[in-house]
């Protein structure tokens, strides 16, 4: 109470004292009880007003479900003559990931101006049949070509494809020395290559959005199991190492 209500009590009770008591301390009460409710409310916004910094992998590294152009290398020799046995081995396992429902542009591009240019033109044609013969649909198949960068080395062919996979940010980032910093927090390159791989491992990216369908039960093998487990029992073996006896 302030010092004000104070001197409001000690007003003379003499006639109309006791009124002029109530009217003198209730105001002074109301005014103290204010003063002191704008201070609670003061220190309370400033004690809310923090700062919100990510601190975890998963913010920091987020997988994303995005096209990303597929693509592999094959290097031909300038001796070659069509398709080796490891392009072929090469090539199926690339198309493994080949949608054939979604049926993507298969992009192979023969290099121009390099020294295994007749060699790359005959072995880009065999990968197209290739293709074909995997499942990839022939309008869907675009031969191209580039320019070599080096006229004196042999250049691959590049087989391409844009598809939806799920990715995130490149790792490395290591913008702070983590011996000069005593904040116990995650360093910015924390959770990344975990990030990347559980990304990498990804067959069908639509898992990370939710459940696929329930598939049909097949009751013929369930049938088989429950009898399996009614006509087999608890074993005497069990029941002699069990610490429960009933």
């Amino acid at each position: 109470m302030s010092q004000s209500a104070y001197k409001a009590i000690t007003i003379a009770t003499t006639g109309s004292g006791r009124e002029r008591i109530r009217r003198s301390v209730v105001p002074a009460l109301a005014i103290a009880l204010a003063a002191s409710l704008a201070g609670c409310a003061g220190w309370h916004s400033d004690s809310v007003t923090v700062g919100s910094i990510p601190d975890d992998y998963r913010t920091n590294h987020p997988i994303v479900i995005a096209e990303k152009n597929q693509k592999i290398d094959l290097p031909v020799g300038a001796g070659d003559r069509g398709m080796t046995g490891a392009q072929r081995d090469s090539l199926l396992g690339f198309l493994d990931s080949y949608d054939r429902s979604a049926a993507p542009t298969l992009t192979i591009a023969t290099p121009v101006g390099s020294a295994n240019q007749a060699a790359a033109s005959a072995a880009s044609r065999d990968f197209a049949r290739l293709a074909m013969a995997a499942g990839v649909k022939r309008n869907r198949i675009v031969m191209t070509s580039y320019q070599s960068a080096v006229p004196e080395a042999s250049a691959p062919v590049r087989v391409a494809f844009v598809a939806v996979r799920a990715q995130t940010d490149k790792c490395g980032r290591w913008p702070d020395d983590l011996a000069e910093t005593s904040e116990n927090k995650h360093y910015a390159d924390f959770g990344c290559s975990y990030q990347n791989n559980l990304a990498a491992q990804m067959a069908n990216p639509n898992d990370l959005i939710g459940p696929r369908k329930q598939s049909d039960i097949d009751a013929e093998n369930r049938s088989a199991v429950i009898d399996v487990y009614r006509g087999r029992g608890i074993s005497d073996e069990f029941l002699g190492n069990s610490e429960v006896t009933y």
